[in-house]
């Protein structure tokens, strides 16, 4: 795989903030608004991990931060989500 080969498979339409990883199942931010949900989405789940002290609250906090990531991804990925062998 050449370096051409990179920066064309991570170059997405217009809209979408992630693309499909080239191993595996998931997707990478290739965009600021991607980049931005992931990095969101890790100060969530660190202000809840150590601000929240209740533990149920904490568990479905963290649930919630992690299903609602995982949906705008998933919906924002170009290509979708399936494995990937490269």
């Amino acid at each position: 795989m050449t370096f051409d080969d990179v920066k064309r498979w991570y170059d997405v339409r217009d809209g979408y903030w992630f693309a499909p990883k080239v191993y595996g199942l998931g997707a990478t931010p290739v965009t600021w608004q991607g980049w931005a949900l992931t990095l969101g989405g890790v100060a969530a789940l660190l202000l809840d991990t150590h601000q929240v002290q209740p533990l149920v609250p904490k568990i479905i906090i963290g649930i919630t931060v992690i299903v609602t990531f995982t949906v705008i991804a998933w919906r924002k990925t170009d290509g979708g989500w399936h494995w990937r062998w490269g």
